[in-house]
């Protein structure tokens, strides 16, 4: 059965309480193999994407910490760089950690990286993207359900245009295997719905990117003739947006976005960008802990996860799925504010305070 964020809480709180139950010892011993204060290594993948040191961080650590108070958590960020991530993953492997939580720069790149850790007797969990090699578990949420939201989205907004509206696909890293589920997801929705002009996949999900992509579209296809932007996140939204602007298209076309950023959530107020996509950072952070913390004590991972993944090599592995959710305008306030992941001071600006007052934030 398909974990849901509610139901994701109560797996990781089981999990928690399993931890506490199962306390660490005091001997001081370190080391792959069970040593009494595990070591866990936390690779992000670059700061271009606001979530990743602003909420995972700090998210993970706290969990981390309250599933076991003598981990030690060490962090490391690849900057978008696969070699960076590939040192800094092999200096773990020497250093002996017990577990490594990974999101991958390059899933196929880190392969031989994750097979070295599995070698050495160091699980792997995956985080937020399924890494390639033998991996122990991962904790995301459902990245074709992502896609599909936003396709739905885009179709609403695009209204009396589809079915002959044309769009353009602003897609993700084609090597981040999220992205090609996000994609799979969005065509799943709008193949045959309306015509896809133009599609592109961003490298390394940057928004400069994008930008060129869009600014390419709009000499092709003409700057009053895209009816809609599938944009894979809030980044390329950004970026894909600014190209729109700077080519002087008025009224914007819809745009869709992911993660919730505060800048995708500034724009949707200001009807720039139609909706993102969230992905509630709390309870992923609480099952990527749950999942690195038992692997590190070497204990199983089915009782930390309900679902199950096919890795690239075939296995299967435990994995918990989260159901992601679809943000617009008129949602905002009942999702991520009342969420706590934004303020409505924090995304209403001084500029935007006619147009938080007619969405209600106030």
């Amino acid at each position: 059965m398909k974990a849901r964020v509610r139901g994701a809480v109560v797996v990781v709180t089981a999990a928690a309480t399993a931890a506490v139950l199962a306390a660490c010892g005091d001997d001081g011993t370190t080391g792959s193999g069970g040593g009494s204060r595990p070591r866990i290594g936390v690779l992000l993948p670059d700061s271009t994407t606001a979530r990743w040191e602003t909420n995972d961080r700090p998210l993970l650590d706290r969990r981390i910490r309250e599933l076991c108070d003598e981990c030690t958590v060490e962090h490391a960020n690849a900057k978008n760089e696969v070699a960076i991530q590939q040192a800094q993953m092999n200096s773990m492997i020497a250093e002996g950690v017990d577990a490594i939580l990974l999101v991958a720069v390059n899933s196929r790149s880190l392969r031989p990286t994750v097979a070295k850790a599995d070698e050495a007797g160091i699980p792997v969990i995956a985080y937020d993207r399924l890494a390639e090699g033998p991996i122990s578990g991962y904790a995301s949420f459902d990245g074709e359900e992502v896609g599909r939201l936003q396709g739905r989205a885009l179709l609403e907004a695009m209204g009396d245009t589809v079915p002959r509206g044309r769009i353009v696909m602003m897609n993700g890293d084609p090597t981040d295997p999220n992205a090609v589920s996000f994609k799979r997801g969005a065509l799943s929705v709008l193949e045959g719905k309306v015509e896809i002009a133009k599609a592109y996949d961003t490298g390394q999900w940057r928004p400069e990117i994008a930008h060129m992509n869009m600014s390419g579209a709009i000499s092709a296809l003409g700057a009053g003739t895209i009816d809609g932007v599938y944009a894979a996140n809030d980044g390329l939204a950004a970026g894909s947006i600014a190209a729109l602007k700077a080519n002087k298209v008025a009224p914007l076309p819809p745009v869709t976005g992911q993660d919730a950023e505060l800048g995708a959530l500034r724009r949707i107020v200001a009807g720039e960008q139609y909706m993102t996509v969230y992905k509630p950072f709390e309870p992923e952070a609480a099952a990527g802990a749950a999942m690195v913390v038992a692997a590190a004590r070497n204990e199983s991972l089915d009782r930390v996860a309900e679902d199950t993944v096919r890795t690239d090599s075939g296995h299967t592995v435990p994995a918990v799925l989260l159901t992601p959710v679809s943000v617009t305008v008129d949602t905002i306030d009942d999702t991520l504010v009342k969420d706590g992941v934004h303020t409505v001071q924090e995304i209403c600006t001084p500029q935007l305070a006619a147009a938080c007052e007619r969405a209600g934030l106030t």
